[in-house]
């Protein structure tokens, strides 16, 4: 068993784990690779694996790894900061933006995505731990953007993101993924329609998966240390 395989096995263990300490089946919580800086040899050996789900930070370098890839049935979803000159090839080439915090970049993405093609997939990243240096929308505002995003055609709101600050204990990992579940909650009482919690890495899967997770995005505890951004 190679090392990717061994650590996808070990992910998925721990991901089955808290899933059921948290009374929930393991299939209601989507596994997403963050592949970002690895290389297209190393998402074909974790397709071998089993994986499908693939999280990109960079455009370009997904370009490339999509076209060398194109023989595999792999979705891709793209995590990082939405760049307004960089909507379209998200537009044109992922199932999934998650981090989305601009009624503009949804517009685009709106607009880019190509008739042909199912709805694009969008989160609303929140900005849940309101810290000063980090992307998304506040949570009082959230409402009003998802709102808006809900009636562009050509995507689809699918749910909320979030990156909160690193946490030392379990208890204090799990009090924004709590909001953020809060916030979800309250917007679905108003009307909205939304499916999707984005929310825990590696290093704190376990308490996003405690607080409502759909989806949890993993690097490290899959491929290893990141390498240099390309």
């Amino acid at each position: 068993m190679s090392a990717i395989a061994h650590n996808l096995q070990t992910v998925r263990r721990a991901l089955e784990h808290a899933a059921a300490t948290a009374h929930r089946s393991a299939q209601s919580v989507t596994l997403l690779a963050v592949s970002k800086t690895f290389p297209a040899a190393t998402v074909r050996e974790a397709y071998q694996a089993g994986q499908t789900t693939f999280g990109e930070n960079y455009v370009q370098e997904a370009l490339l790894k999509m076209e060398s890839l194109r023989d595999l049935p792999l979705e891709w979803h793209f995590i990082g900061p939405i760049q307004s000159n960089k909507t379209r090839a998200i537009a044109e080439h992922f199932s999934w933006a998650h981090s989305v915090e601009k009624f503009s970049v949804a517009e685009r993405l709106s607009t880019q995505r190509g008739m042909t093609l199912p709805p694009l997939n969008v989160c609303i990243q929140v900005n849940v731990s309101n810290e000063a240096s980090k992307s998304g929308v506040a949570p009082e505002e959230t409402e009003t953007l998802a709102r808006a995003i809900a009636a562009l055609p050509g995507v689809k709101l699918r749910g909320l993101m979030a990156i909160p600050a690193p946490a030392a204990t379990l208890a204090a990992q799990r009090q924004p993924f709590a909001r953020l579940h809060e916030l979800l909650t309250q917007l679905n009482a108003r009307g909205l329609e939304l499916d999707t919690l984005s929310m825990g890495m590696s290093q704190d899967m376990e308490a996003a998966i405690l607080e409502g997770a759909t989806m949890v995005r993993v690097g490290t505890g899959i491929f290893g240390s990141r390498l240099p951004p390309p």
